[in-house]
């Protein structure tokens, strides 16, 4: 296991956090992690999601050769578009939280 694929695998189940809270987030808007208490959830996401996309783009801009080397460069493909995912769906999150709580107010 080279430091690249740890990096991607990390990088991978960081953007994987982001997208499933950040769908929780959207599909239980009154639960525990969605929009009813402050958008705790769709902040985590977005979180989540931007670290995994920034770790990502980090494996691919350090490691040499290509997919299929074991550099972890296919991995860290797929955690730009997993933290891109899970950034998608906590800023659309965030705004259902905001407008919500400009109704309600």
């Amino acid at each position: 296991m080279s430091s690249g694929r740890l990096g991607a695998i990390l990088a991978v189940l960081l953007g994987l956090v982001g997208a499933v809270v950040g769908g929780l987030a959207l599909a239980r808007p009154a639960g525990r992690i969605g929009t009813g208490s402050g958008s705790i959830g769709g902040v985590l996401a977005l979180t989540a999601g931007l670290i995994g996309m920034a770790l990502g783009g980090l494996v691919v801009v350090t490691s040499d050769g290509g997919i299929g080397t074991g550099n972890g460069r296919g991995g860290a493909f797929v955690a730009l578009a997993v933290g891109l995912v899970g950034v998608v769906l906590g800023g659309l999150a965030l705004a259902r939280a905001r407008r919500t709580a400009r109704l309600t107010a």
